[in-house]
C-alpha cells in the first residue's frame, strides 16, 4: 500500500474563527472522499508556535504547509497589482465586492500571484470591510485622526490612504501590532470587527468607527509543486472542497461581524456610525490616491470592477 498524501493546512487564528472552521470543512471533505489515501492535519494559529502572521506565506511557499490563507495586502510588495484591491472605497457593497473577486478581477489577480509566487490560488476567503478603532477619541471626520499612530497592513496603498487622512501609518505585521496595542505604544488600528474581537483589541480601544474604508480578501494558496503532483481526482476534489468552504466562510463572516459588534458594545466600547456627509469627507480626503491609481494600474483594472 502506498503512503498517504500529507496535507497540512494552517492559518493565524483560533480554531473558532470562520477561517479555521472552513479549513476543517476542507479537510473533512477530503477525508470523507479519500479515507486513508490522505493524511490531513491542521495548525490553526502559527503565532502560537512563535511565527509571525506574515510567515504563513513562506511556510506554504516552501512546502512546510500545504495550504494557507493570508490577506492579499501582505503580498503587494511581490505582486504590485494586488495594491489595486487595497484602494480605499473601491467597493460600496459586499455583494459587488464578492462578484468582482469571484469573477474577472479575482482571476486576473490569481494569475499575477501565480506568476511570481510558488502557489496555486484556488479562491478567496472574505476578510471583509475594515473599521477604525483607537484608544484616544471618537473619530467622525478625517481631522479626528490627525497624528494618530495607526497600524496598517504591509501595503503602500494602505499607508498612503492613512497619510491622506492625517494619521501616521505603521506598516506592521499582526504580531507586532497586537503587542503594541496591549502596551499602548500605538494609538489605533483598522480591521473588520471580527478580527478586532478575535485578537482582543476591544479590551484596549474604547472608540470604534464604521468607515468601511477597505474591503480585503484572503487568497487561499497551496504549495504548487505538491498540488501539481497530486492525482487528478484529488486536485479536483480539493478545488471543489475549497469552493464549498468559501461559501461556508462567507456566511460565517456575516454572523461573526454581527456577533463582534455586540461583543464590542458589551465591553462598554463606543461604536460610531458616520452620517453620509461625514463619510463623504473620508472619500474626499483620499480622492488624490484614486486619481493616481488610474495612472498606476490603468483603466483595464477599474473595468474589471
Amino acid at each position: 500500500m502506498s503512503h498517504p498524501i500529507k496535507i497540512r493546512m494552517g492559518g493565524y487564528g483560533p480554531p473558532t474563527t470562520s477561517f479555521s472552521r472552513s479549513l476543517k470543512l476542507i479537510g473533512d471533505t477530503l477525508v470523507a472522499a479519500f479515507g486513508d489515501r490522505v493524511d490531513v492535519k491542521y495548525v490553526w494559529n502559527i503565532m502560537d508556535f512563535g511565527y509571525r502572521a506574515e510567515e504563513i506565506l513562506s511556510l506554504v511557499e516552501d512546502g512546510i504547509l500545504t495550504l494557507g490563507y493570508q490577506s492579499s495586502s501582505y503580498l503587494t510588495d511581490r505582486v504590485p497589482e494586488l495594491g489595486f484591491v487595497d484602494l480605499p472605497f473601491l467597493f460600496d457593497h459586499r455583494d459587488r465586492a464578492r462578484a468582482a473577486i469571484d469573477g474577472a478581477l479575482g482571476e486576473f489577480l490569481a494569475g499575477k500571484i501565480e506568476d511570481r509566487v510558488n502557489y496555486r490560488i484556488l479562491g478567496y476567503f472574505e476578510n471583509g470591510f475594515r473599521q477604525i478603532s483607537n484608544r484616544l477619541r471618537r473619530v467622525r471626520v478625517p481631522a479626528d485622526l490627525k497624528d494618530m499612530r495607526i497600524r496598517v497592513l504591509p501595503s503602500e496603498v494602505q499607508a498612503r490612504t492613512f497619510e491622506l487622512l492625517g494619521a501616521v501609518p505603521l506598516r506592521w505585521d499582526l504580531t507586532e501590532a497586537i503587542a503594541a496595542i496591549k502596551a499602548g505604544t500605538i494609538d489605533a488600528q483598522e480591521n473588520p470587527f471580527a478580527n478586532t474581537v478575535t485578537y482582543g483589541v476591544h479590551k484596549f480601544h474604547h472608540f470604534h468607527t464604521v468607515t468601511n474604508h477597505f474591503y480585503i480578501s484572503r487568497p487561499i494558496f497551496l504549495h504548487r509543486p505538491a498540488f501539481d503532483a497530486w492525482p487528478a481526482d484529488l486536485q479536483r476534489a480539493m478545488r471543489e472542497a475549497v469552493t464549498r468552504a468559501i461559501a461556508f466562510q462567507r456566511d460565517l463572516a456575516i454572523e461573526e461581524d454581527r456577533d463582534a459588534r455586540a461583543a464590542i458594545e458589551a465591553a462598554g466600547c463606543e461604536i460610531t456610525e458616520l452620517s453620509a456627509g461625514e463619510h463623504a469627507q473620508f472619500r474626499a480626503a483620499v480622492a488624490p490616491l484614486l486619481a493616481e491609481a488610474r495612472g498606476t494600474y490603468g483603466q483595464k483594472m477599474f473595468d474589471l470592477v
